[in-house]
């Protein structure tokens, strides 16, 4: 295969054209905050802060994480990372005190850039909770914690002064101002487009969160394609308000924009109202959101005061697209060429596209054409064999795209990755006769929610160590507004009272993310088993839409909110 799709560009040389090419042409916009850049302007303070981490001892292949919404600081970090040949290590801004502690030890993070808190959660407590040492030692010394061993300096994002032991994110930007540029172009120049700058952490197929390690060819390629097939250019102007920690933001927006140098209008948060008044405002082209965003801007009150009539193009991903959802997009909201996206983390992540001028049943009944430098065949889950056209198999993934692999987890890289280079994505799929891939469920059971991958086994183990729990099950339950939604089937101790949704929520919310925390919960006797002993998911996924459906039964529905209140 030829490699004329490649880009053969860091992302660093990319920013640098940009610079060059459009120096004062939007680049970076946040409304909310009354902060724009150009192209010329975000790549001198991409610059400054880049000689500014030099400063602070960052070094090549140093991990950076970063835990923080969509704030103007999030790609300068992301930029300045690359151009020294760092590694971002990506942050759900849901994660609580356990998973942060988890990733930071597991991705062996020396650097952490942070914002104070997020809906009523303290990320500064929380840090501090797990490195005490953190508030006693001078802010420009390094950290040396029990419980964090490789993390040396915390970055805060704040507005406000540091809090102890943290350096400020403007304190690292005036020390690039005095940095040696020279040096800087040097170690910029040195880098390859095959070096990893990039690990973002997702449950894959099995286990917990796992980082995926992606170059600078991976999703600096992949986002060149990804905005190609929306035919973006400079005059484009996309709103984000998906969050940038996940690949959606990061590649498919970030990425896209940065190849086609078209303007991003980022949102911190995601809010209905927000996209509406600065698609107008900025007169944006183009949006980015799972179904769940559409479904919730067609459904706003003031929809009809809005002039969207600048939108042309998107990308709805992260869970199917309903018919419904996607025709209103098309015609209401004038996004005639708006796209549909397949793919996962660890194929950073797009490998099938719709592309402009496609059908509308396409667009919803399939995730399109596989994408330029990309090999997607069909094969049994079982045996691994190539299927005839047209049957339904595991759809496995070859190219560029692959990641590195699963960072210092060489075992789980072994289990999704076989000897032929072949990625295997779990996800049942066919083609159709037109080349599209149709995807028709999952080997393994993954559960997408709102565009988030979530393993059962992590809100498995979370919920067994509830009071009275004695064994539990996870499955996916069909959901119009967030694709799935998590229903929880516990079997409980006995002389316990059944155990309610209600109560599981209470125990839950303090240890894991919201998104994981199931909304259906039902007490069940025992599991339905296999002849060796193990629990047949596929049945108790037959009894979560019988029970719950896809959440259409007002009754029940009625019942449920009065229950979780």
């Amino acid at each position: 295969m030829s490699n004329d799709f490649l880009v053969n560009l860091t992302m660093g040389q990319v920013l640098q054209r940009n610079a060059e090419t459009y120096p004062d042409q939007d680049a970076l916009i946040y409304p909310n905050r009354s902060c724009r850049y150009t192209w010329g302007s975000l790549n001198a303070e991409v610059d400054r802060l880049a000689g500014g981490l030099l400063a602070i001892g960052v070094k090549k292949n140093d991990r950076i994480a970063i835990w923080a919404t969509n704030v103007p600081q999030w790609l300068t970090v992301l930029y300045a990372s690359a151009k020294i040949g760092a590694v971002l290590v990506t942050v759900n801004t849901h994660y609580r005190k356990a998973e942060i502690e988890y990733l930071l030890k597991q991705s062996e993070s020396n650097y952490l850039f942070l914002m104070d808190s997020f809906r009523g959660f303290s990320y500064v407590q929380a840090l501090s909770a797990i490195a005490p040492e953190l508030v006693t030692k001078p802010a420009s010394d390094e950290l040396s914690s029990a419980n964090l061993p490789f993390l040396k300096k915390v970055i805060y994002l704040g507005e406000q002064n540091p809090p102890p032991g943290m350096l400020a994110y403007n304190e690292v930007l005036a020390l690039g101002s005095e940095a040696d540029q020279g040096e800087l172009k040097k170690i910029s120049d040195s880098l390859s487009v095959d070096d990893i700058i990039n690990m973002q952490y997702t449950s894959g197929t099995t286990g917990f969160p796992k980082g995926a390690m992606l170059t600078h060819q991976n999703i600096v390629t992949n986002g060149y394609w990804i905005g190609y097939h929306q035919g973006l250019t400079q005059s484009d102007r996309i709103c984000l308000p998906v969050p940038l920690f996940h690949c959606f933001g990061l590649v498919l927006g970030a990425m896209a924009a940065l190849n086609h140098a078209s303007a991003m209008v980022v949102l911190d948060i995601y809010s209905s109202m927000d996209i509406l008044i600065n698609v107008e405002k900025e007169k944006c082209t183009a949006i980015y959101g799972v179904p769940t965003m559409f479904i919730t801007l067609l459904e706003q009150k003031n929809f009809n005061k809005f002039d969207l009539s600048t939108l042309r193009t998107g990308i709805m991903a992260g869970s199917p697209c309903p018919i419904k959802t996607m025709s209103e997009t098309i015609q209401r909201m004038n996004m005639r060429d708006i796209t549909i996206c397949y793919g996962m983390t660890e194929t950073s992540p797009v490998v099938t596209q719709t592309k402009i001028g496609d059908s509308l049943d396409k667009r919803t009944g399939t995730v399109g054409q596989v994408m330029p430098g990309v090999e997607i065949k069909i094969t049994d889950p079982e045996t691994g064999a190539e299927l005839p056209a047209g049957g339904i198999g595991e759809v496995v993934v070859r190219g560029y795209v692959n990641m590195k692999g699963y960072y210092n987890l060489p075992e789980a890289t072994k289990a999704i990755t076989d000897e032929d280079g072949w990625l295997h994505t779990g996800d049942l799929g066919r083609f159709d006769p037109e080349g599209y891939l149709v995807i028709t469920g999952r080997w393994k059971d993954m559960i997408i929610r709102a565009g988030e991958n979530i393993y059962p086994t992590e809100v498995e183990e979370a919920i067994r160590h509830m009071p009275g729990v004695s064994d539990v099950a996870v499955v996916a339950v069909p959901s119009h507004l967030h694709g799935e939604e998590l229903g929880a089937f516990i079997i409980k101790e006995e002389n316990i009272p059944e155990i309610t949704v209600r109560e599981v929520k209470s125990f839950l919310r303090p240890l894991i993310s919201g998104y994981k925390i199931p909304r259906f919960v039902k007490c069940l006797d025992q599991f339905p088993l296999t002849a060796s002993g193990k629990i047949q998911k596929f049945k108790l996924r037959e009894m979560a839409v019988e029970l719950w459906g896809d959440f259409k039964n007002k009754k029940l529905k009625s019942a449920q909110s009065k229950e979780e209140q």
